[in-house]
């Protein structure tokens, strides 16, 4: 590990950001963006390029240079250095919203000072936000909380990290005599579907290392995700009349159906891991008797784990072939992602830098490893250092989402000590 260095904070004032980071957080929200694993395009969706016209639009209208929309649907843009002398960072954060709950018209609503009583939905009577169901909820009485309306996600996963980094680049670029080093702006697509880093982001993005914005709770920075496979097996049967089928039909449904609940074991699956357990998840099936196919995720912090839960799953598979005469069961198994640490612990520098910047909006930084993966680990993969900073967003991937319009400001303003601290 190399050494890393310490750090003097600047003396900052503290601008609020708040209205800002409302006014853009709602209206990237309103734009739908979903992915679409299916798709073999790149962006996956024709609307990402919609988040991704109105990002362009507003680059410009701000005074951003070096604005642009790659040929695979990621905008990029530069706040030029004051100190050219200082290391070019990057941001990033991700356009397109979770594929896999409701995004299509999403109606964002702004709790103005909430005062700690329960939130309903207005288009989901059956819904309650309240530190019950979401306990970082806990201690936000006086903040100002951003919801959606009850029949979909909110989209601040990751359209808060957009929100804060265009309002911090609107305010180096407007703010004379703050010191800072050119700043890179990258906002992609897909991520949500493991494609969000394309093989020429690297070069094109041109930076020392950069930060995702795409974290939880105030005060937190991460640099350890899971390491990720994907896993697609297919499972032929042998078709017949089912009222002549005896001793001729193999249901391939019945043979998937082994398969999954072969592997539905308590401490292998999502729902029953927690802290650094791996997992295998079956998330999808399509097909009938005939064939039909399963779609799963494997997740794991270590190398040998992942490799554990390729083994368990093509087992699976292999038994359920042998055990059902007629059938052809095919397991293809897909790299996505790896766990970011394997390179970041190698130079710790970037990290150090945000711990302090963190300090310096007042919170102790706190680092958990990630039970899901960022742009930043393909990015750091590739070459380019990425630990992944906080937003706020919280019950991502549904209904309950939220965020603080408070914890958005509080992370631009940790953002804007970032840049400064490394400009020393």
């Amino acid at each position: 590990m190399a050494d890393t260095p310490s750090f003097d904070a600047p003396n900052l004032d503290a601008p609020s950001f708040d209205r800002v980071l409302e006014h853009r957080l709602t209206a990237y929200c309103a734009i739908d963006s979903q992915s679409d694993e299916h798709s073999a395009t790149s962006p996956s969706t024709e609307i990402q390029l919609n988040v991704a016209k109105h990002l362009i639009e507003e680059l410009n209208k701000i005074g951003a240079v070096d604005v642009k929309l790659t040929p695979y649907g990621a905008v990029l843009a530069t706040v030029p250095a004051t100190v050219p002398a200082a290391p070019t960072i990057g941001f990033c954060a991700h356009m397109d919203t979770a594929p896999q709950f409701n995004a299509t018209d999403v109606k964002p609503r702004v709790i103005r000072n909430w005062d700690g009583t329960d939130i309903t939905y207005p288009d989901n009577a059956d819904l309650i936000l309240s530190p019950q169901t979401s306990a970082y909820l806990s201690g936000k009485e006086g903040e100002d909380i951003i919801t959606a309306s009850g029949r979909t996600l909110l989209g601040a996963d990751d359209k808060a990290g957009i929100a804060i980094i265009m309002t911090l680049a609107e305010h180096l670029l407007t703010t004379p005599g703050l010191k800072h080093g050119k700043i890179r702006l990258a906002f992609t697509p897909d991520e949500e579907i493991g494609r969000g880093v394309h093989a020429d982001l690297p070069a094109d993005f041109g930076v020392d290392f950069a930060y995702t914005l795409d974290g939880g709770p105030r005060g937190t920075m991460e640099y350890e995700t899971f390491s990720a496979d994907g896993a697609v097996v297919t499972i032929t049967g042998t078709s017949a009349h089912p009222g002549y089928a005896k001793d001729k039909l193999t249901n391939a449904l019945h043979v998937a159906a082994q398969i999954i609940s072969d592997l539905d074991e308590s401490g292998t699956t999502p729902e029953t891991t927690s802290g650094r357990e791996s997992f295998t998840h079956v998330y999808a099936q399509e097909g009938g008797s005939s064939e039909t196919t399963l779609r799963f995720i494997l997740r794991a912090f270590e190398m040998e784990d992942l490799a554990e839960q390729t083994t368990r799953l093509k087992a699976a598979c292999a038994k359920a072939e042998a055990d059902f005469p007629g059938s052809k069961v095919t397991c293809d198994i897909t790299k996505q992602y790896r766990n970011m640490r394997y390179w970041l612990e190698n130079d710790m520098t970037p990290v150090e830098l945000a711990r302090e910047a963190i300090r310096t909006e007042g919170f102790d930084p706190k680092s958990v490893p990630i039970r899901g993966g960022t742009d930043g680990s393909r990015l750091t993969e590739l070459g380019v250092p990425c630990p992944n900073l906080y937003t706020g967003m919280m019950e991502i991937h549904g209904p309950l989402e939220w965020i603080s319009v408070q914890d958005m400001a509080s992370a631009t303003r940790m953002c804007l000590n970032l840049v400064q601290i490394a400009a020393k």
